[in-house]
């Protein structure tokens, strides 16, 4: 079953954010991720946390992979340059199965 990382960031330093994303990349690469969207044009229904600026879906071969990526020594070392300016919350979720 694939895996997705649902991702919803609030970006608080745009500068700062660019270390983040010079790194990101080739740790999701490494896995495997497919980015299926990305943007700052969304509609937010429901819910009581604040709208993010952000959100971001990957698709990844399994659940399992989506978990290893973001617990591999590349991704941690890029979540690293996001702590400080911006602030994200990060769902990796189970696919359906194929039929």
């Amino acid at each position: 079953m694939k895996g997705y990382w649902i991702a919803h960031v609030e970006v608080q330093d745009a500068d700062a954010y660019q270390n983040y994303l010079a790194k990101a990349p080739a740790a999701l690469a490494a896995h495997g991720a497919k980015m299926l969207s990305r943007g700052e044009n969304f509609t937010m229904l429901e819910g009581d946390h604040p709208t993010p600026t952000r959100a971001v879906v990957f698709e990844f071969d399994s659940y399992e992979a989506a978990l290893a990526c973001y617990h591999s020594d590349a991704y941690q070392q890029a979540r690293a340059h996001r702590a400080d300016c911006a602030k994200a919350t990060v769902l990796i979720l189970q696919g359906l199965p194929e039929a």
